[in-house]
């Protein structure tokens, strides 16, 4: 079988994000790994993120915590300490050494956490005192419970957005490329988006635009830190992870689109209408082109892709870039598979979340060279 020619590939062909020059379309999605033991990044991401590393590749890395409220699952890294900035360092040097581009998304998982992850014990924050019912963690046995979350004030917000640019300058520090702030799937800036979840009553609450001030405040205030030509946001509107589901998710990302418009941030990415929960596809009638059409910035989209959806979505300008996640995970040179149409390895999800610094985190083969030798 002869080699196709790149053209043939629209995921392997170039594109220039605002100042950086991509040589691919297909990106690292963040990738929640829960390696990074005492919320400090390990040395072991070295080679996790720099095997997932080409020339002119972005990578995201996983959901990294902005504050010390912030986190809901163990060992997920942070960017609020001194410490967590000096182990970030070398894992990004590895990466820029290769040739890649590296965001980091940064988080807070609001109410997705219990007492036993805060500082002194302490409730969990959210845009409401509603509860989320026990839920059935992603490796599809531990179940995560939850603690009754602490309504914020509408006097402490502006603090939380702070820790959002305060992270994103730290981002900066630790010497990423940009930051990708996580506003999809049930986290803290989806508490305050989805009318599911969001029952408030002053000006964070009600109406769209109330409901969309924090995030679009926590856009703001990064742009402002770092420059908008570094920022990304990833939304999830049609999506209903950990009851955070809305009652009209067209006309939220319609709103979130044309708002993130007036601060000119490099690129949107949102999660496809199919996936509402965790890792299943469902049909859905809902598309996200009118939020394309409606972007000028860079528009990737993620959600259950494969080579040939991939290659469609972007031949039929649908996206300008698609995130990958668990065959990226398990295929640590997928822009090549990609390229060659070579056959991918099987990701095990039964070591998704597990803390070992190897195993189905490092140890996945690549293309060897017979394979190489059959598809030229």
């Amino acid at each position: 079988m002869g080699e196709v020619p790149a053209l043939d590939v629209p995921l392997i062909t170039p594109y220039k994000m605002g100042n950086f020059q991509l040589c691919h379309r297909v990106v690292l999605a963040p990738l929640t790994r829960q390696r990074s033991y005492g919320n400090v990044p390990q040395p072991h991401a070295i080679l996790y993120y720099s095997q997932r590393t080409t020339k002119g590749g972005l990578l995201i890395s996983e959901a990294t915590g902005v504050s010390d409220t912030a986190q809901g699952y163990p060992e997920t890294p942070g960017i609020w300490t001194k410490e967590q900035v000096e182990a970030w360092k070398p894992i990004v040097d590895a990466v820029h050494a290769k040739g890649g581009v590296f965001f980091c998304q940064i988080w807070h998982v609001g109410r997705i956490s219990n007492t036993g992850f805060q500082p002194n014990g302490q409730a969990p924050i959210s845009s409401t005192d509603k509860m989320p019912t026990p839920q059935i963690r992603s490796n599809g046995t531990d179940v995560a419970r939850f603690t009754p979350p602490r309504r914020l004030s509408t006097e402490e917000i502006p603090q939380h957005v702070n820790d959002f640019r305060l992270a994103a300058r730290n981002a900066m520090e630790a010497g990423f490329d940009g930051v990708e702030i996580h506003g999809a799937h049930g986290y803290l800036i989806d508490q305050f988006l989805k009318d599911q979840v969001n029952d408030r009553t002053d000006k964070y609450g009600g109406s769209l635009e109330n409901r969309c001030r924090f995030a679009l405040e926590i856009v703001e205030a990064v742009s402002e830190e770092i420059g908008a030509d570094r920022v990304g946001i990833r939304l999830s509107p049609f999506a209903n992870y950990m009851e955070s589901g809305d009652s009209n998710p067209e006309a939220l990302g319609l709103y979130m689109v044309e708002s993130l418009n007036k601060y000119n941030i490099l690129y949107s990415h949102m999660v496809e209408p199919r996936m509402k929960t965790v890792g299943e596809m469902a049909e859905s009638p809902h598309s996200l082109v009118p939020m394309r059409k409606a972007f000028h910035g860079t528009f990737i989209v993620a959600g259950g892709y494969g080579r040939e959806d991939g290659n469609k979505a972007v031949a039929e300008d649908r996206a300008d870039l698609v995130a990958y996640g668990r065959h990226f995970l398990a295929n640590p040179d997928l822009p090549k598979r990609f390229e060659l149409d070579a056959p991918l390895n099987k990701y095990d999800r039964s070591t998704f979340y597990i803390s070992d610094p190897v195993v189905g985190y490092t140890d996945y083969p690549f293309l060897d060279e017979t394979i190489h030798a059959q598809v030229k």
